[in-house]
């Protein structure tokens, strides 16, 4: 098992700028490999993700390394680049703030912040939500069709009284989040409670994760409504520039 897990990485290993699409024979020949174990580990590594075949059947890297490549660099920069502008949010308004990232149709929490005001909610950094329940798993899925997928593929089940378990429902208002640029979810995965969320990008414009404000509905869509969402937009658009991200 270790000797197959070197060798995939050194697979992987085999592209670069100079030479980003490969054959198998071409790979089997760099490491020295029989073609049958280059071509059963490239295999593997398709359905991973981590290398895709074109109409060519040659090989190029997949979008699963492009996505622990943003993960790697988010995870350094959340906490030095994040946390003031989030810290300005929670000033401004009662309620929680969750930085969540994506993971095998979950969304994971890596930031949490809580204003002195805020109402208690059973949430904490690494804990995991169901992303097509939540504020911020709905914008992740918005924006990345692989996750919407493979959410899609564990199923959808109620967490809530509001939980979206259609899947045409689901799509229909991902759409409308792509077009609003954010997310609302209201006692979708726990009584009482209302998520504003909204995308986070990586210098390669890529979503790699997503912040929402948590809170009651009754404060959540009172007076403050429109400012929260207008907020939220604008601490998310802030994230990504100091990401290195360009709007264009």
């Amino acid at each position: 098992m270790i000797e197959s897990v070197k060798k995939a990485c050194q697979i992987i290993s085999c592209f670069s700028n100079e030479e980003p699409v490969l054959g198998i024979g071409a790979i089997a020949e760099k490491l020295g490999l029989h073609v049958s174990t280059a071509h059963h580990i490239v295999t593997t590594l398709c359905d991973e993700g981590v290398l895709m075949k074109d109409q060519k059947k040659k090989y190029r890297l997949g979008w699963r390394v492009l996505e622990w490549n943003n993960h790697v660099m988010f995870q350094q920069d959340v906490y030095e680049k994040a946390m003031p502008i989030v810290k300005e949010l929670i000033l401004r308004f009662k309620g929680t703030v969750h930085i969540a990232m994506f993971d095998k149709g979950t969304v994971v929490f890596v930031l949490r912040v809580s204003s002195e005001e805020s109402t208690p909610i059973q949430t904490y950094i690494g804990s995991r939500k169901p992303a097509y329940a939540t504020s911020s798993g709905k914008v992740l899925l918005a924006y990345n069709s692989v996750y919407l997928q493979e959410t899609i593929n564990r199923g959808l089940s109620h967490e809530g009284p509001n939980t979206i378990t259609d899947i045409n429902q689901l799509k229909k208002e991902l759409a409308e989040i792509r077009k609003k640029g954010y997310s609302i979810s209201n006692s979708e995965n726990s009584d009482d409670m209302y998520g504003v969320a909204a995308p986070i990008f990586s210098y390669s414009g890529e979503i790699i994760a997503a912040v929402n404000l948590v809170g009651p509905p009754s404060y959540m869509q009172g007076s403050n409504g429109d400012m929260i969402i207008r907020s939220l937009k604008s601490t998310a658009q802030s994230i990504s520039k100091e990401l290195g991200y360009i709007e264009i």
